[in-house]
Formats: structure tokens, C-alpha cells, sequence
């Protein structure tokens, strides 16, 4: 059975990783110490070797004067540099053996000696005899370069030891500076793409979710963790789903119940004009020819067909039905919506639609309605009792080029749309109190109102808003306070892919 990998043990691991860098960063440091004080002690050699090598030159120095000015000063100092030779090759024996043999220094220590002998024995013989005295000239002057050269074998030695170690630490601590960051980088590396890529996927996942470009979240990861944040905000967006349509249908039955009121006033008319006819039919019946009797039947028919026709379209409003998009034309439509909305118009208002009758768009008639019925009726609720509405509409081509965030040359905004081709601009204008600049921005916000409690959810926009965006469309508003507000929408007149939006 295969285990189901988890962001807390990738993230563990990393932690592991770190603590294991962190041992080599202590193991380094503890060998750099061990490494200094082995560097100090050849340090300290060095010196003892250096204090060694400057005596033999000492005694070298004031060997020469005193064969050059027969000064007892000088005999006693050259002595006296001999014997600390001596004492220093005495007292480091032992470190001054890994610098040379063993026959090298008790070599050194003869020669010393025999130096001292034979100082002792020139000083001695004066300058009675010439060639004895030239002979232990020659001796002294040997021994003493003797002593001279394997003292600076040994300084020589030590030099290049020291040097040697100093190079070798260099390359280690330089070796380990690499390997560490590379294993940093590594490590980094690993926790990225194990940790922080599901986690940036996910940020854009929910990014593009609130932009309205995924209806839901997808993993590339399978740790348990982001598995199950992903599954708890696929169903809080189901849950999210399934309220906005339950607050979508309270805001259509709200506007149900406002368009119940013109229709019933719209009904009274056809219902009074058939009760008429059939009135002065039954009056006449016997009295009218069939001519008269038949103009009456056909003013009952065509009374009777235009309730019917306004009982089908409060139905197919009222009725919830899939969204299915067929070709609609616009004049009809804004006919129809302005008869709903006939009851809730003040008698001083009036509303006034200048739209061609050749203007179609494949729309779903159902949801259309809805937002302009919300647009209208935000408009008589905001005017009065005095006021005009003015609609109108017009064609346009648009190159993809000139698919920008106006509609016009003036201040317009509106979203990038559509990628060209025909649509249609629709401007629904009132001459009302206009909107300030405050509130101006957050109208299409959800749940946002300026109504009283219990007057509205602050919903009617916002489903305007959607509306508008499922048909490829775009809306935006202008007002001015004291001159009214425009609202201009630009729907395509050709079917659209969103996911090319």
C-alpha cells in the first residue's frame, strides 16, 4: 500500500536537513579551533626555531669581531650565544625533532660544543703560534657555519610546515564554505519545489477563483494537506454556489413581485375590453348581424391573446429553466420589461426606449430581462415621483485592436469585453439625484445598499453584474449628483467563448 505523502514530513525532512547542516557547521568550526591552535603551537615553534637560528647568527656576528679586534668582549657574548644554543636545543628537544633527525641536532649539539672547545682553545693560544692559530681559525669558522646551516634547515622546515598547514586549512575551510552552500541551495532547492510550489499553485488557483476565471481549485501536489485545504474550498465554493443561487432566486422573486403589479394593471385592460365585447354581445345578439357579432368575437380573441401573451411571459420569467441562449431581439425585450415595471412607474415619469428593430443577440431572454428590469426599477426608485428614463442602443464593429477599456472617448471605464467583432451598445439614462463618488465605486458590490433596512439586500447590481459578464458583456456606470446617472452595457452579438475572454 502506497503511503500518501504529506507536506508536514517534506517539511520535517527540510527541518532535518538544516539541523544536519547545522552539525556541519559545528563540526566545521570545532575542527577550524582544533586547526588553529595546531597552526599556534607551529607558531610558537617557529619562534623558538627563529630564536635558535638568531642566536647561531650571533655567534657568528661576534666570532668575526673578535678575530678582527682580539676583544674579550666579544669571545665572552659569542660564548655566550653558544651556550643558549644549547639550552634552547635542550629544553625543545622534542619539538625540534620534527623538524630535524635525530643525528642532525645531536649534530648541532656537537658542534656547539666543539665550537665552544675550540673558541676556549684559540683564545688560549694568543699569538704565539701562527699556524696553530690559522688552523683553529679555519676550525672555528667550519663548526660555526656548520651550526649556521643546520640552524636554518630547521627555520627553513618550520617556514615551510607552517606554510604548508595555512594552505591546507585554507582549502579546507574554503572546500566546506562550498559544499555547505551548495547543500543550503540544495536543501532550499527541494523545499521549494516540494513545498512552496503547491503552495504558490494554490495561491494562483484562488487568485483566478476570485477573479472569476475557475469555477474551481486543482492540486498538483498529493501531500495530504493541501489535498484537503483544496477539497474544504471546492465545497465551501459549492456551498458559496449553492447560496448565491438561493440569493439569486430571492432577488428574481423580488423582482417577480414588483412586475406582478404592472401585469396586473396591463391585465385589467385586455380582461375589461373582453367583458365589454361580451357585454354588448349578449346585449345584441339578437338584434346584430353576423358581421357585428364577428368583429366582436374577434375583439374578444385578440383581447384574450394579448392576456394570454402577457400571463406566458410572466410565467417564463417566474419559471426556472436552464440557461439556454437563442436570438433575441432587444426592441421587444425592453418593450416587455417596461410593461412589467408599468405599476411601479409614477404617472410624472417617463420612460422611453429609441431601439432598431433589426437588433439582435444571443442572449437567454429570462436573465436579460432580470438585469434590466434591476436597472430600470434601481432607476425609478431613485427618481421619484417626476423624471425620465431614456433607452437607446446602437451597433458597432469593433477590431480587435480597438477592444479596449472604453466605450467611447469619454470617461467610461469599462473591462476588457470581447475580442471584437459586432456588438452593441446599450445606454439606460436618467435625469435622478445622480450618485456620489463615495458610493460611486461600490455599487456593483454585493449586499452593498444605501436603502433602508428591509428595503433591499443589496443585491439587485451585483446579479445585474453577473448577468451582464455570462453574456461576454461589460458594464459601467457615470453619474454626476443633481444630473443624473448613465449606465452603458456592450454585449456581443456574436456567441463568445469565455475562456477567451
Amino acid at each position: 500500500m502506497k503511503l500518501q505523502s504529506s507536506l508536514r514530513q517534506k517539511i520535517t525532512l527540510g527541518y532535518l536537513g538544516y539541523y544536519v547542516m547545522a552539525l556541519l557547521i559545528v563540526a566545521l568550526s570545532l575542527f577550524t579551533f582544533l586547526e588553529l591552535r595546531l597552526i599556534d603551537d607551529k607558531v610558537v615553534l617557529g619562534e623558538h626555531i627563529t630564536e635558535l637560528f638568531d642566536a647561531t647568527l650571533e655567534i657568528r656576528r661576534f666570532e668575526k669581531n673578535y678575530f678582527l679586534y682580539r676583544q674579550e668582549a666579544d669571545l665572552q657574548e659569542s660564548k655566550r650565544y653558544a651556550v643558549k644554543v644549547i639550552d634552547l636545543i635542550e629544553s625543545n628537544t622534542a619539538d625540534f625533532a620534527k623538524l630535524a633527525s635525530a643525528p642532525r641536532i645531536s649534530a648541532l649539539q656537537n658542534d656547539i660544543r666543539a665550537y665552544l672547545a675550540l673558541m676556549d682553545e684559540y683564545a688560549g693560544t694568543g699569538t704565539t703560534d701562527a699556524g696553530q692559530t690559522e688552523l683553529l681559525d679555519a676550525q672555528i669558522r667550519k663548526a660555526g657555519k656548520d651550526v649556521v646551516t643546520i640552524a636554518e634547515e630547521m627555520a627553513g622546515t618550520e617556514r615551510r610546515r607552517i606554510r604548508a598547514s595555512l594552505d591546507r586549512f585554507r582549502s579546507i575551510l574554503l572546500s566546506s564554505i562550498v559544499l555547505l552552500s551548495l547543500l543550503m541551495i540544495a536543501i532550499g532547492w527541494a523545499l521549494s519545489r516540494m513545498v512552496v510550489r503547491p503552495l504558490k499553485h494554490m495561491d494562483s488557483c484562488v487568485e483566478a477563483v476570485s477573479s472569476g476565471k475557475l469555477d474551481r481549485l486543482s492540486t498538483l501536489s498529493e501531500d495530504r494537506e493541501i489535498i484537503s485545504i483544496t477539497q474544504a474550498f471546492n465545497h465551501m465554493l459549492g456551498e458559496l454556489e449553492l447560496r448565491q443561487k438561493i440569493l439569486l432566486r430571492s432577488e428574481k422573486l423580488a423582482s417577480l413581485g414588483t412586475m406582478l403589479a404592472g401585469v396586473a394593471h396591463e391585465l385589467n385592460n385586455p380582461l375589461s375590453n373582453t367583458f365589454l365585447s361580451t357585454q354588448i354581445l349578449l346585449e345584441e345578439v339578437e338584434e346584430s348581424d353576423a358581421a357585428r357579432r364577428k368583429e366582436l368575437l374577434q375583439q374578444i380573441e385578440e383581447q384574450t391573446e394579448r392576456a394570454h401573451n402577457i400571463v406566458c411571459a410572466l410565467l417564463d420569467f417566474a419559471r426556472d429553466k436552464p440557461a439556454k441562449r437563442k436570438n433575441v431581439l432587444l426592441a421587444p425585450l425592453f418593450d416587455e420589461v417596461i410593461l412589467f415595471l408599468r405599476g411601479e412607474t409614477a404617472s410624472d415619469v417617463r420612460i422611453v426606449a429609441e431601439i432598431s428593430a433589426d437588433i439582435a443577440l444571443p442572449a437567454d431572454r429570462q436573465r436579460l430581462e432580470q438585469a434590466f428590469i434591476n436597472l430600470i426599477k434601481n432607476a425609478l426608485e431613485a427618481m421619484g415621483e417626476t423624471g425620465e428614463i431614456s433607452i437607446s442602443a446602437a451597433k458597432r464593429h469593433l477590431s480587435s485592436d480597438s477592444a479596449v477599456s472604453r466605450l467611447d472617448e469619454g470617461d467610461k471605464s469599462l473591462g476588457k469585453c470581447f475580442h471584437g467583432g459586432d456588438a452593441v451598445d446599450i445606454e439606460i439614462r436618467d435625469n435622478g439625484p445622480g450618485i456620489t463618488d463615495e458610493i460611486l465605486p461600490r455599487i456593483f458590490d454585493p449586499f452593498f445598499t444605501t436603502k433602508d433596512v428591509g428595503r433591499g439586500m443589496g443585491l439587485g447590481l451585483f446579479i445585474v453584474y453577473e448577468i451582464i459578464e455570462e453574456h461576454s458583456g461589460c458594464i459601467s456606470v457615470e453619474s454626476e449628483v443633481g444630473r443624473g446617472t448613465v449606465f452603458h452595457i456592450r454585449l456581443p452579438l456574436q456567441s463568445v467563448d469565455k475562456a477567451s475572454k
